[in-house]
């Protein structure tokens, strides 16, 4: 079997993408004289990257008469909506459930890029060094059994380190989000207690912890995070823009191997790597925790959750069209959006069960 590479991406699906653009270009633009709505929602990780998209050049000059309204709402909302036909595009950070889907036949999960989550903090005279956190002390500060900042469990991965005697304030999501989907994942998968006590979800019962901070979205995640000093949140690359600008602090988190990452395009390339293989077709599928010495633990596809039976052959028209120009290398993937908010490209064979998913929308 060959293998790809990251580089090979547009030389394989490129001049396929570059096609496929032109002919749904053209059925989509064969009636200009109006404008085609598109309304999207749901998550907040993928939201700047959505805007990106369609303000920009290449985007418009394509398709001139496609109009997409953008909303930050949660993941969780995202897919509410798009099942209950609100929008036509719910964004997501997390797949659909299997209750969801067997409620919902016709919903497809369509990955369009390839995101990040770091682990920040807000911890006076330490936010410029990346301190190591592992997923049981994670799950051990969110579940409150490690209270504070100089616990033995906190210093024993950080030896140098002076940690300060200060409670540690968990920051967590409200709203119903993907975020908190890949988040609580990654405590599951490395941290049996949480597993079975709390598990993974959109939405989870938090251990009540004294002085715990409850925020909506990734944008007050961050403004929670700023606000308070000795706090800990978990908050989307998308936004690391902003966390470098209110100077939190970036954690290396422990992978599978045992080994700490940053992270940033090298890491989420491995773990991307580990996982495409795995990858069924309806992409349904947890990036989380992938196995790899370089593999940064908290990776995720970004999801388009769009029903395959649309109300008319031009609006399917128009969404084959958006979204095959948004998994394109030479469109939506490109090198200058995925750097512009941390994301990584879909890898070719990823790109090739996008594009087949992407064909059942009638």
């Amino acid at each position: 079997m060959k293998k790809w590479t990251m580089s090979s991406l547009r030389t394989q699906t490129g001049a396929v993408a570059l096609g496929l653009v032109a002919v749904l270009a053209f059925s989509v633009l064969g009636s200009a004289a109006s404008f085609i709505n598109i309304g999207e929602t749901g998550s907040s990780l993928l939201y700047p990257l959505f805007n990106l998209w369609i303000n920009s050049r290449s985007f418009k000059r394509a398709y001139p008469n496609l109009r997409v309204t953008t909303a930050s709402t949660g993941s969780g909302t995202g897919i509410a909506q798009a099942i209950a036909g609100v929008v036509q595009i719910g964004a997501s950070d997390a797949y659909m459930s299997p209750a969801q889907l067997k409620q919902n036949p016709n919903m497809l999960n369509i990955p369009l890029a390839i995101s990040m989550q770091m682990v920040n903090y807000n911890l006076p005279g330490l936010n410029q060094r990346h301190l190591k956190l592992s997923g049981p002390v994670l799950a051990g500060i969110y579940m409150g059994k490690i209270r504070y900042w100089d616990d033995s469990r906190i210093a024993s991965l950080n030896a140098g380190v002076q940690l300060p005697h200060h409670a540690i304030i968990p920051v967590h999501r409200t709203d119903g989000s993907g975020d908190t989907f890949i988040f609580t994942q990654y405590l599951s998968f490395s941290t049996p207690e949480w597993n079975n006590q709390i598990n993974y979800g959109t939405t989870v019962s938090w251990p009540a912890i004294p002085g715990n901070i409850g925020a909506v979205g990734n944008p007050g995640m961050v403004t929670a995070c700023t606000d308070t000093a000795y706090s800990i949140a978990y908050i989307g690359t998308s936004f690391e823009t902003s966390i470098l600008r209110h100077h939190l602090g970036i954690a290396l988190l422990k992978n599978r191997q045992g080994n700490y990452q940053l992270p940033i395009a090298r890491t989420a390339k491995a773990a991307a790597a580990a996982m495409v293989a795995k990858t069924p077709k309806n992409e349904m599928i947890s990036l989380v925790f992938a196995p790899g010495r370089d593999s940064y633990p908290i990776i995720n596809y970004e999801y388009a959750i769009v029903n395959r039976k649309q109300p008319s052959a031009r609006m399917a028209a128009a969404l084959r069209a958006l979204f095959t120009w948004a998994i394109s290398p030479t469109g939506g993937n490109a090198p200058h959006f995925m750097r512009r908010v941390d994301f990584v490209a879909l890898p070719a064979p990823v790109v090739k069960l996008s594009q087949a998913q992407i064909a059942e929308i009638q």
